[in-house]
């Protein structure tokens, strides 16, 4: 996912995107966990995913406090 795929985005799609990941995220430590996990290299891309939606989603946030 990249930076301006997320910046077109509105706020709730932010907001389901971030609760999308949280769940692959959580399917992927128990798939760690158990040892059935296949591409490791995916947990750090949800997790890095995750960031950069919070990040943009408070950039949005602080930008329309600021207008207001």
């Amino acid at each position: 996912m990249k930076a301006t795929d997320v910046r077109a985005m509105t706020p709730d799609q932010i907001e389901d995107e971030v609760l999308k990941l949280k769940k692959e995220q959580f399917n992927l430590r128990f798939q760690r966990a158990t040892g059935q996990l296949e591409n490791t290299a995916r947990v750090r891309a949800v997790r890095r995913d995750i960031a950069r939606l919070k990040t943009i989603a408070a950039e949005k946030r602080a930008r329309a406090s600021a207008k207001a």
